[in-house]
């Protein structure tokens, strides 16, 4: 039973099927952005069928079911580094073909699933980098989680802050916050092992970018009392 407004708490032992990532997503537009899933959020039968017969082959059951669950919420899904819609859903070249469902917002990178892995319900996610196509998550269901979690970060109300956190202030994030078992997973613009963290409390949401001193994190607090909380917690130069 998914209860209260912790991250951590509701992914304790991780995501470890597709149904569950559903109920995570069901769970954290209700409890955090106060506004539960209802059946017009999702894509229609007839979109996806239409981009099924543009890319000449069928969609893995994980990609179909996430669209079709909330592919039109663009809260939870198109606010930083957006979904594409299924009807710009495209191949790109590299690796003997990328399914792309994911854009940054300035075209420079994007997220996919090799088309070599199609075949599988939940297939493993690429990430484009500096250094070229690598591994983002091994389970398309883990990215669709990220997903949300990254994209709700960058909501337009005033819950959201960032700063580049100094590692005089890593004691204070790992004693008043707890690691969200979300596998740790590259961040696409780094062109060194800058492995992507999370870390919740109640009511609280913070991601670290890297393990270098001076990593960014961004932090989304439920309401404002939260952000101020997290802001209070890890007094870094906050860019808010």
């Amino acid at each position: 039973m998914l209860d209260g407004p912790d991250v951590s708490v509701v992914l304790r032992g991780g995501v470890r099927t597709r149904s569950q990532a559903w109920d995570v997503v069901r769970w954290f537009a209700d409890a955090w952005v106060d506004r539960p899933l209802q059946p017009e959020d999702g894509c229609a039968e007839a979109e996806l069928k239409a981009a099924e017969a543009e890319l000449g082959f069928e969609l893995p059951a994980v990609v179909r079911e996430g669209y079709l669950l909330f592919g039109r919420r663009d809260d939870l899904t198109r606010q930083q580094d957006p979904l594409v819609p299924p009807a710009g859903l495209y191949v790109d070249d590299a690796m003997n073909g990328v399914l792309v469902f994911r854009r940054e917002n300035q075209d420079c990178a994007a997220w996919g699933i090799p088309l070599t892995q199609l075949e599988q319900d939940d297939p493993p996610v690429v990430v484009e980098s500096p250094q070229g196509w690598i591994p983002f998550l091994d389970r398309m269901s883990l990215a669709w989680v990220e997903l949300v979690l990254s994209e709700s970060l960058f909501g337009t109300d005033s819950h959201y802050d960032a700063c580049e956190l100094p590692d005089t202030l890593l004691p204070n994030l790992h004693a008043r916050y707890s690691r969200i078992e979300l596998p740790s997973h590259p961040m696409w613009a780094s062109e060194d092992d800058s492995p992507v963290r999370w870390y919740s409390a109640p009511g609280r949401l913070v991601r670290r970018d890297g393990v270098q001193d001076q990593s960014w994190i961004h932090a989304r607090g439920r309401t404002i009392a939260d952000l101020d909380i997290i802001r209070e917690d890890l007094p870094g130069p906050w860019v808010c």
